[in-house]
Order: structure tokens, then C-alpha cells, then sequence
């Protein structure tokens, strides 16, 4: 046997962090800046911030399409036509083409959409940023559902802190237990239509309306102007990226940070198949990767790994780790793997027009929304279901491109559309689904993609609980905006919505409170390969009904925390 010494060691590392998105980008920071040398693996191609931003800076008509999905991209992204936004011309080459990258809806239907490159879908995300609260934590206990969680809200206070600060959340201080207050930087301003809407619906229904928490810096600081980072400039163009820097993602904020320590080597284009494991050692001693162009295997080794590349990645991951210990997946003692996947049911709300407020209109394009805390089952409400539901929306005026569907031609038709149209107000449900082992994935035992991994298999479908918490996110909607005296108030309630279409994928490789009912404990460890942390979506033991990429990053930021510790003592 040959072995390349000189090799293994340009390939070994203190730590190596798998997915180099969200939760993968603030677990390269925090652990190379407690010092640690950190290789991040990332499957997908190299993008640069700023210069690697391809649609930044382009205007409507420089878009061949107009920024409509073209007939072939309609075919490629199948998946991610169902969410009405992704395979447009504007960002679509940030997400992934779901013919090259296939699976396989078993049963019921998966929206599972994927974006393969540094950064991952922190350069996509809706920036939506809300601590869980107290109750939360609880919920799974109180209800007999799920496993408890093994952590309680007071163990992520202090990192939700740690987290908000550096990643820059503007919002405003509301008091209320039900959404628990941040780190705020100033909030981004309500239109007109949007105040009447909050006095309204708080004096006649006694639910607060507060604007969106979002991860866009409104005043920047020092630790944010070091990075280059700068102000929001209301453009709402986030989806294609920020030149900017002004929302958090992992290409503006985490890895730049991570990079200015000298200990962070980027590894792209190269897919993580499996974690080795050690049997003598009872611990993973490294990674084993596919680079996606070469087909080359290569070898990746490590005191401690970092499995990052979202709920449904990481637990492939583990799934594919097998050895005569773990044949059914790495750390799969509990047969959990795969199981419970969640996310946040939507497509269900109501919309409405305005009716005055001409003199009004709105500062720039707001890259925000209002939000509705929760109100059902909470304080003295009780439900024929359990657990709730927030909502997302607003106001806005209709701009020139109402003109698609207005008849007239010529001089005046043109100089109509130059002045603001009617305002219209819409309001669509997040609503936390439960845990169910039933709602899962498998690899393939017949089908396998290019690189000779298996192909995963999804069975999803609501349960009654959200069948019937949907009715009450459709009607409540109506309610407000009637309550508001609004007209045309349209309520709807989409048929066909699938588990996946909030992109808020949770659930896999659960959080519990012991080896038989779950993956990882209250470090983020796998229970019996304590040198591997998942801090991702995977790790949800529940998913609330707030978006959920501030728990992940807490999460990540805490986990990072105690592995330094650990190993520091030689635990690990």
C-alpha cells in the first residue's frame, strides 16, 4: 500500500464543518476564531461575494425573459416551480436544477428546494428573525407528542444574544411573551394603511401587529463596518444577492469572519458521502467526499465534525455512514433517522384593497413585512388542534406593471402607470406542524443519482392538526382585514400545498433527551459519536411556527461553545 503522508496531512484538520450555509457559516466562524484550524466542505461551485452576485445590479429589461421562468427551466426546476418564485430569471441560477439533482416523492408530495454553492440558501433566505419562546421548548412534553426537548428556552437566551448582535436583526421591542423580544437594531418604517391596520385589529381583536424581524442592518457598528458590511438600501432585491452586505448571510458575515483568522480552508465542489467511523475509537475520524466534476474520492480528516448541510442533507449523511457498528446509519440507535421531517404550512391567508391613503405611498422597496404573533392557543384560546400559527404580509401600492392587465395603449395609457395605483393588503399563515415518525425519508435501495449515491425516497402529507388549523388561518385572516375596513376581502386556502413549500425544513435527526428516542443530545452530539455535532434544521425536535434560521444559528453558536471546551479537556 502506498500512502501519501504529505497528503493526509494537507487534509487533516482540527475540525471540519460539512455545508457551508447558515448554520456551516457560524460554525466556521465560532470555531476558528477560539482557534481551531477548519476545513468547511461544501458540495456545490465557488460564489464570491459582491462579484459573484450575476444578477445584482440588472434592471427588468436586461433580462431576456423579463424575469419569467422559460419553458425549459419550468421542466428542470420541477420542484421549485410549486413555490411561484424560484426558477425565475432573477435568481435562478442560485438554485438548484431539480432534474440533474433528483428525488423521488414516494408518497404524498415533498417540495424540496436546494441551492448547492458557498453560502447555500443564506444568500436566499426570507431573513425572517424570531427567538422561540418559553413555551416552545415545552410544547412536546406538555402535549405527549414528539420527544421533549432536552433544552429549555433560558439555555438559548444568552446565544440568541450572542447571534443577534454580530448578524444585525431590525425590529421592534414588543414586551410579549409570545415573541420574545432580540437584540434590535431600528425598525424599518410601517406605510400608512399598515399603521390603520395595527390600531384597528389591536383595539378591536386585541392581537398586536408588529413589522418583521429581519437580519438586515438598519444601523450598522463596528463589527458589522469591519466585515464591509453597510445599511439596508431598500432595493428588495435579496434573492439575487447583496452587494451590500446589508442582510446576513454566511457570504457577507460568518465565513468572512472565519477568514480573517487564517485557520478556514474553503473545499468546494466536493460532496460529503459518508463520515468514517472508527470502531476502535468509537469516534468519526474523518470525512470521505466525492469532488462533483471529477468523480475523484478523496479523504478529509478531523478531531471534531460539523454536520451542516441542512435537515435533509446532514441526515443523508449519517444514513450513508455505515459500518458493522451503525448499519442502519450512523448513530441510528433509535431508528429515528429520516423520521419527522417538519416545516411551516402556508398558502393560506386572505388578501384585500384599500380604499384611500391615496396621498401615501412607501420609502423605497421595504424588503419586509408585518407580522402577527401568534394568538391561537395561547393565554385563555383554546382550539379543536394544538399549537398556532403567526402571519406574514402587508400593504403596497400597484406599480407600473398593473398595466398587463389594464386596457388602454398610447401617451396617456403610459403616463397613467407613472403614478401610484390602489393599495392592496394581503396576510399569509405560518403554522407550525408536529412531529410525526410517519412523515419521512429513505435512501433509495433501487435508484442511484451521477455520483453513485443513493437517491432519496419521501413520504409527507399533513395531519389532521394542520388540516384543521388551516381553517382557522384562513378565516382569522378575513377576520382582521374586515376588522380593519378593508374591501374585497378574498380568504383562500390552497389546495396541493406540500410539506417543504416554507423551505423551512426541520426534523431528521432529532433533539432528545436520551439514545433510544433520538440522534443527537442537548450538546448537539450525536449520542454515540460525541466528536459529531448536528446544528442544523436536522436537529428540530419541534418547529414552532416562527421562521427558524436565529434558532440554528444560536443553536450552532452554543453547540461551538462546548466542543472547544471539550476538547480542550480531552473529552473529545
Amino acid at each position: 500500500m502506498n500512502i501519501n503522508i504529505d497528503a493526509i496531512k494537507g487534509q487533516t484538520f482540527d475540525a471540519i464543518v460539512v455545508g457551508s450555509g447558515i448554520s456551516g457559516g457560524w460554525a466556521a466562524k465560532e470555531l476558528t476564531e477560539k482557534g481551531l484550524k477548519v476545513a468547511v466542505i461544501e458540495r456545490g461551485r465557488e460564489i464570491k461575494h459582491i462579484e459573484g452576485y450575476e444578477t445584482a445590479m440588472k434592471h427588468p429589461w436586461e433580462f431576456d425573459h423579463r424575469g419569467r421562468p422559460t419553458n425549459m427551466a419550468a421542466e428542470e426546476y420541477w420542484a421549485g416551480m410549486r413555490t411561484g418564485y424560484t426558477p425565475n430569471e432573477e435568481h435562478r441560477y442560485l438554485f438548484e436544477n431539480d432534474k440533474q439533482n433528483p428525488y423521488i416523492e414516494k408518497k404524498g408530495g415533498f417540495d424540496w428546494i436546494r441551492a448547492y454553492h458557498t453560502g447555500g440558501k443564506s444568500l436566499l433566505w426570507g431573513r425572517h428573525s424570531y427567538r422561540w419562546n418559553k413555551q416552545d421548548f415545552e410544547a412536546n412534553a406538555k402535549d405527549g407528542i414528539g420527544t421533549d426537548w432536552p433544552i429549555r428556552y433560558e439555555d438559548m437566551a444568552p446565544w440568541y444574544s450572542y447571534v443577534e448582535k454580530f448578524a444585525g436583526i431590525s425590529g421592534q421591542a414588543e414586551g410579549l411573551d409570545v415573541l420574545p423580544d432580540s437584540e434590535f437594531q431600528p425598525a424599518m418604517a410601517m406605510t400608512a394603511p399598515e399603521v390603520h391596520f395595527k390600531n384597528e385589529v389591536n383595539k378591536k381583536l386585541g392581537r398586536p401587529v408588529t413589522l418583521g424581524r429581519v437580519a438586515h442592518l438598519t444601523n450598522p457598528g463596528k463589527v458589522h463596518t469591519d466585515l464591509g458590511r453597510s445599511s439596508c438600501n431598500f432595493r428588495n432585491k435579496c434573492m439575487r444577492g447583496c452587494p451590500y452586505g446589508a442582510y446576513f448571510s454566511s457570504l457577507s458575515a460568518t465565513l468572512p469572519a472565519a477568514m480573517r483568522t487564517k485557520r478556514l480552508t474553503m473545499v468546494h465542489n466536493s460532496i460529503v458521502s459518508e463520515i468514517i467511523y472508527d470502531e476502535a475509537t468509537q469516534k468519526a475520524k474523518g470525512v470521505r467526499v466525492i469532488d462533483q466534476n471529477t468523480m475523484e474520492v478523496r479523504e478529509y480528516f478531523a478531531k471534531i465534525i460539523f454536520v451542516n448541510a441542512g435537515a435533509i442533507g446532514s441526515t443523508s449523511i449519517l444514513m450513508n455512514s455505515k459500518s458493522s457498528r451503525y448499519q442502519n446509519g450512523l448513530g441510528n440507535d433509535s431508528d429515528q433517522l429520516g423520521r419527522n421531517i417538519m416545516d411551516h404550512h402556508l398558502n393560506v391567508g386572505a388578501s384585500a384593497t384599500v380604499e384611500g391613503f391615496e396621498s401615501d405611498y412607501m420609502f423605497g422597496n421595504r424588503p419586509n413585512s408585518l407580522y402577527i404573533p401568534r394568538f391561537r392557543n395561547w393565554g385563555k384560546d383554546k382550539r379543536d388542534y394544538i399549537r398556532g400559527f403567526g402571519y406574514q404580509g402587508g400593504a403596497s401600492r400597484d406599480g407600473w406593471g398593473r398595466g398587463t392587465g389594464m386596457d388602454g395603449f398610447g401617451a396617456t395609457f403610459k403616463e397613467s402607470l407613472t403614478h401610484p395605483g390602489k393599495w392592496n393588503v394581503g396576510f399569509g399563515g405560518f403554522g407550525e406542524i408536529l412531529p410525526d415518525p410517519n412523515n419521512r425519508f429513505q435512501l433509495s435501495q433501487t435508484v442511484k443519482d451521477k455520483w453513485g449515491l443513493p437517491v432519496l425516497e419521501f413520504e409527507t402529507s399533513f395531519g389532521s392538526n394542520e388540516l384543521k388549523m388551516r381553517e382557522d388561518m384562513m378565516h382569522d385572516a378575513a377576520e382582521m382585514l374586515e376588522a380593519a375596513g378593508f374591501k374585497n376581502v378574498n380568504a383562500y386556502n390552497r389546495q396541493g400545498t406540500h410539506i417543504g413549500l416554507g423551505i423551512h425544513e426541520m426534523g431528521t435527526a432529532r433533539m432528545g433527551t436520551s439514545v433510544k428516542n433520538s440522534i443527537v443530545n442537548k450538546h448537539n452530539q450525536v449520542h454515540e459519536v460525541k466528536n459529531v455535532f448536528m446544528t442544523d434544521g436536522a436537529a428540530m425536535a419541534s418547529s414552532s411556527c416562527v421562521n427558524p434560521s436565529l434558532t440554528y444559528m444560536a443553536m450552532t453558536a452554543r453547540a461551538a461553545d462546548f466542543a472547544v471546551s471539550e476538547l480542550k479537556k480531552k473529552n473529545l
